[in-house]
């Protein structure tokens, strides 16, 4: 039996390819390559097994906008957002004392993926996310208690996937997916 190596590159997720096509078509539309070029390019994407040629088909591409980060802070009190609002791609959140409350449950997602940072010290933390989202906590650093989230069984595909990152003191985040 031979033994795998350990350093064997991380392969390319279908997150990464998803943004690259994206990616790609809105470099199109905008002018930036041609028809052939937008062909090629997709093909390299769609088809790279090495992080060397996913990385050359994305040459010369406009990187993405900065504006798709919000920050939502306060020094104390209550940070809360719910009801249909725009989602950024990346949304930061920092709290030193109070507590959190987003709703995703009815919120407009522009992007298949949203990044959320947390920054908390104390208080807790509760996010309702919509029914067919997958989340990963991996990224979150708990100081105090752990977080609170147990995924869906079935999950439906074609949901936002929200990645939770960041440092919480002393406070619980508890992660929830909408009843309806």
């Amino acid at each position: 039996m031979t033994a795998l190596p350990n350093d064997r590159p991380p392969l390319i997720g279908e997150d990464d390819r998803d943004t690259a096509v994206r990616r790609l078509q809105e470099a199109y539309a905008a002018g930036h390559i041609a028809h052939d070029d937008l062909e090629t390019r997709l093909q390299q994407v769609l088809t790279a097994t090495t992080h060397s040629e996913f990385a050359s088909a994305m040459d010369s591409i406009p990187e993405e906008d900065a504006g798709a980060t919000s920050t939502i802070a306060a020094a104390g009190g209550r940070i809360q957002r719910r009801g249909a609002w725009r989602v950024p791609r990346t949304l930061k959140v920092e709290s030193a004392f109070g507590k959190v409350q987003l709703d995703l449950s009815r919120a407009v997602f522009e992007h298949s993926v949203l990044d959320i940072e947390l920054q908390l010290g104390t208080g807790k933390a509760a996010i309702t996310v919509p029914r067919d989202a997958v989340v990963d906590v991996e990224g979150l650093r708990t100081g105090w208690k752990d977080s609170h989230y147990k995924p869906r069984r079935n999950p439906r595909p074609g949901g936002p996937t929200i990645r939770i990152s960041g440092a919480m003191g002393f406070g619980r985040l508890t992660i929830r997916h909408a009843r309806r």
